[in-house]
């Protein structure tokens, strides 16, 4: 719904510039944890033919349900653990940051600023793929790449958020379905790398560069938003839709809740102490939406066993299907209805009892035939469980999650939007680093 009298997005141009902008967003870091294969086969220690003989004696003579001695080096062994570390407090540091950023650094430089450096980031990391490193410098190196890339996407993610809020709700949508389709597209390329049997490297080097032209794709798109009308209509003042007006006019007179015109709009920005608490409901929601969904996926499914497979193609198969590509692309299925159904409504106490519900997921998964596991039983031994408990998860992670995303700059006046906008990033980034945090307690039970 739009304002009276706006002008029409022709071609749904802007739509679509924005799901690009999305997809633009997550897609560096999910092409970096697809090719993690990749990266600790950079970072072993070079092994000669003795220790080879002996490894192969070691897997050999080991017991049936007896794991094998962990032969990896320190770098291999830890490097999952310490990417998710130097993913996750950047994003969060960052995502906190840009929430004072964006009164202080022009909403364009932080945008294009962003879009530039991962583009940078991800040409450095496709040429050093032909580029023959010791273990220990390529993983310094690695480490600080994905510092480098969550801190800027960070930025990014937060003024995407802040300027889809000075627009119609449904522009949040987009964003929204773009970050999902990133998590899509990587699963079908892991898919892809394995059908094809290629070598590691020329995969890594295909999977960079394919991430550079998104990328630069993406930037030329942003190049392009400005001139849009129905873009400058909206980011010139003209801010509030008729939604908003009317929820605000249901409110009374005070001055607190009345619509201001742009001439009656304070010239400091909104402070977010004024802003939090109108909105404190959405940001929680979000946040623990993302937690116990990261809590979960991938540290417990990724661990999951067909039952099924008993070693055939399947079983090559299972993970990078059932796990990856069934929660990207039902995940993305969830987060794009919102585009055309918004049920629960934005005041309504059902949508954050529904997220609250999802912690059901939990134990479900731990339920499910995690290998190898220590406490818990199996009670869910078929693949089929697995599956049906992967799509409700993904798409009620989609769904959820993105409503709460549309409504929280709504909720408040117009000019406020902006930086409602980017608290509602903060709490999403704070939902994940929470969620990986949990992430080894809820592997550990099992």
């Amino acid at each position: 719904m739009t304002v009276s009298g706006a002008p029409r997005d022709r071609y749904n141009a802007v739509w679509l510039i924005f799901f690009m902008l999305g997809l633009g967003t997550l897609l560096p870091w999910n092409f970096f944890m697809t090719a993690s294969v990749y990266f600790t086969s950079r970072v072993k220690d070079p092994v000669s033919a003795d220790d080879a003989a002996v490894t192969a004696n070691v897997t050999a003579t080991t017991a049936p349900g007896e794991q094998p001695e962990d032969t990896r080096s320190v770098l291999e062994a830890k490097f999952n653990n310490v990417m998710t570390l130097c993913a996750m407090v950047p994003l969060l540091a960052f995502t906190c940051l840009n929430s004072f950023l964006n009164s202080r650094v022009p909403q364009k430089l932080r945008i294009m600023g962003s879009l530039v450096v991962i583009l940078v980031v991800f040409m450095v990391t496709a040429i050093l793929v032909k580029v023959p490193i010791e273990p220990l410098p390529f993983f310094a190196v690695t480490m600080i790449k994905i510092v480098i890339i969550n801190s800027f996407g960070a930025i990014l993610q937060g003024s995407l958020f802040g300027m889809a809020g000075n627009m119609p709700s449904t522009y949040t949508t987009p964003i929204m379905s773009g970050q999902g389709l990133a998590g899509t597209f990587a699963a079908f390329a892991m898919i892809c790398a394995i059908a094809s049997g290629s070598e590691l490297n020329d995969s890594a080097f295909g999977y960079f560069i394919t991430a550079c032209v998104v990328i630069l794709l993406t930037i030329m798109s942003y190049i392009l938003l400005p001139k849009l009308e129905f873009f400058q209509y909206y980011q010139s003042g003209n801010k509030g839709d008729e939604e908003n007006k009317l929820d605000l006019m249901k409110k009374g007179s005070a001055s607190e809740s009345r619509p201001l015109s742009s001439s009656q709009e304070p010239q400091q920005k909104p402070s977010m102490l004024v802003i939090f608490p109108k909105i404190w409901v959405m940001a929680v929601s979000v946040c623990f939406a993302f937690t116990v969904t990261i809590g979960t996926f991938p540290a417990v499914t990724v661990d999951v066993k067909s039952t099924i497979a008993n070693g055939g193609a399947w079983e090559k198969y299972f993970i990078p299907v059932s796990c990856f590509l069934f929660f990207n692309l039902f995940d993305w299925a969830g987060r794009s209805l919102t585009a055309f159904c918004s049920w629960p409504g934005k005041d309504s106490k059902l949508l954050p009892g529904l997220l609250l519900a999802r912690v059901l997921f939990v134990p479900l998964f731990m339920l499910c035939n995690v290998q190898p596991r220590y406490n818990l039983p199996v009670f869910f031994h078929h693949d089929a469980w697995f599956i049906t408990f992967m799509i409700l998860f993904a798409f009620s992670n989609g769904y959820l999650a993105s409503l709460c995303m549309c409504f929280g700059p709504k909720k408040v006046l117009p000019y406020e939007a902006e930086t409602a906008g980017s608290i509602m990033a903060f709490f999403l980034s704070l939902g994940l680093a929470l969620g990986a945090s949990l992430s080894f307690l809820t592997r550990g039970i099992v």
